[in-house]
């Protein structure tokens, strides 16, 4: 493992690369990091980065975002058939179909989609951002995809808009029940519930705060509770628990995206030593998809 991550290190300075990871991989993954975050944030910086070559440690939407964003650097994946079920759920020509058969609903797209879908997108977000990303449109009927769950949610806090769900979710979060967190509640009867939006409506009425990942380190760290039952991806547990060692953190069983599972030091060396798995996209996506990613970026 040392010997891995010090390849890493010496293949970055040689590439001038940076390494951003996202919240749910792997904790040696997440060790190597430049940057770990959501997707908002790292998006954020992926904008900004002045590096010859980025390297995105998570699922290909989040690598197609980053080359989106900054279109003249190098993007890699150190495992390409890291897709985000969810993404998948939504394509373009059924989005294309649907613009054109309602006209007057803006469309809005959790960044958990495909490059191309984005180009049929007024507006992106995160699910740290949803609600105000709906709430600054100046449409009344909005169309968002492809995450029913964070829709609903994001419906819940808009009652002036006419939000119409798309029939996608994330399977991870969507297995998630409201038995689980009673039964996790009567094992830990003194933790805080934290879930994420992603889950569906009636676990997210059971819980004490809903938010993004970067929201919920935010939220132990400033919370004086000792004990945390948190519904999403258990790759949250390792930076928690490093960053709030005296605290204690209960996740769901089976809380566990393999997608976001399957980069690994050796992954991210070899895609280093090669230059593999390059996000390569059309001038006309790009130039079409930056729009609402932009919007999403320049949201207050």
């Amino acid at each position: 493992m040392d010997d891995l991550r010090k390849r890493i290190a010496k293949l970055k300075k040689e590439r001038n690369a940076l390494i951003l990871v996202h919240n749910y991989c792997l904790p040696e993954v997440q060790e190597i990091a430049d940057h770990i975050g959501d997707s908002l944030g790292l998006s954020i910086l992926a904008s900004k980065a002045d590096n010859d070559v980025i390297v995105f440690c998570g699922v290909s939407f989040m690598g197609e975002s980053a080359k989106i964003l900054n279109p003249e650097k190098t993007v890699l994946m150190p495992e390409k058939e890291a897709l985000c079920p969810m993404a998948s759920m939504c394509d373009l020509r059924a989005l294309a179909k649907y613009r054109a058969t309602h006209p007057g609903t803006a469309i809005v797209g959790y960044v958990n989609s495909t490059a191309d879908t984005k180009c049929e997108m007024d507006l992106c977000c995160t699910s740290s951002n949803a609600v105000k990303a709906v709430a600054s449109l100046k449409e009344e009927r909005v169309l968002f995809v492809p995450d029913q769950n964070l829709g609903s949610y994001t419906s819940s806090k808009l009652p002036e808009k006419d939000i119409i769900l798309w029939d996608g979710y994330c399977p991870t979060h969507h297995a998630m029940t409201p038995q689980m967190v009673s039964d996790l509640k009567e094992k830990y009867p003194k933790s805080v519930v934290l879930a994420h939006p992603e889950c569906r409506p009636p676990v997210l009425e059971m819980a004490d705060y809903v938010g993004s990942t970067e929201g919920m380190f935010t939220m132990v760290r400033e919370s004086s509770a000792k004990e945390f039952i948190v519904f999403t991806e258990e790759g949250m547990r390792y930076r928690l628990e490093k960053e709030n060692s005296e605290k204690k953190f209960h996740f769901p069983y089976g809380a566990i995206c393999p997608m976001m599972k399957m980069t690994t030091l050796r992954s991210v060396l070899r895609s280093l030593e090669n230059m593999d798995h390059e996000i390569v996209l059309s001038k006309e996506i790009i130039e079409k998809a930056s729009i609402p990613l932009q919007r999403m970026i320049g949201i207050k």
